[in-house]
């Protein structure tokens, strides 16, 4: 077998309608809430019995914004600044030779009725909107938690949380039940870490707004909201 054709059995409806400001791996921001909507082939309550004994899943996705015809074998990790290659296969990078993801996020809910439903809402998700879902499995602590394990470069290169400041005449902007998420995801620095101007605005797009925000050291202030 040298070719795999795959089924997109769901989307994902998330906040983040760009790239620029997901978090970078899923469960960084556990605020953060997302609905599994299943594709019309698959809604059915059915193919979820059993799933309400599990409190997380892994999701397996499709990077469908890098998809490319050729690969390369080594890539440049954005947590070494974008300066050091590595072996594709030793990184996550989204630049593969089949751009498979896969993330572990948290079930919320599990919706059964409805228009769309099935449907199951998760926190931690690191998707775009849209994001086509090939697979669904239920996370098991007693196999897929290794203690001990090692993290490589990624653990020798943690970063602090950023601390964020938003002033109140902005906060009033921003809904009540997106704060804690946007401020989760603004603490991971959205930056590129190879990215240190303390003039520069950014933006990022979420939930309906526009959040405008810039870096002076580890602290994150948020300059004005656009909607």
């Amino acid at each position: 077998m040298d070719s795999l054709n795959l089924k997109i059995i769901a989307r994902i409806k998330s906040d983040f309608p760009e790239k620029f400001g997901i978090p970078r791996q899923s469960g960084l921001a556990p605020a953060l809430h997302s609905v599994i909507r299943f594709e019309p082939e698959f809604r059915n309550a059915d193919a979820l019995r059993g799933l309400e004994g599990f409190s997380h899943l892994w999701l397996l996705w499709i990077f469908s914004e890098n998809m490319r015809e050729t690969w390369k074998p080594t890539v440049r990790p954005p947590r070494l600044g974008g300066n050091t290659r590595l072996g594709v296969f030793a990184t996550r990078s989204s630049f593969r030779p089949n751009p498979i993801a896969m993330s572990c996020v948290k079930i919320e809910e599990i919706r059964l009725e409805g228009n769309d439903g099935p449907e199951i809402v998760v926190s931690g998700a690191d998707l775009m909107d849209g994001t086509p879902i090939v697979d669904i499995k239920p996370y098991l602590p007693y196999a897929d938690s290794v203690p001990n394990a090692a993290g490589g470069f990624a653990e020798s290169r943690r970063y602090d949380n950023l601390q964020v400041e938003i002033a109140p005449e902005i906060l009033g902007h921003i809904p009540g039940d997106k704060r804690d998420a946007l401020i989760q995801v603004l603490e991971q620095d959205p930056r590129p870490h190879y990215h240190d101007d303390p003039e520069r605005i950014y933006g990022i797009a979420f939930a309906g707004m526009n959040v405008k925000f810039k870096v002076a050291g580890k602290v994150l202030t948020v300059t004005g909201i656009d909607k």
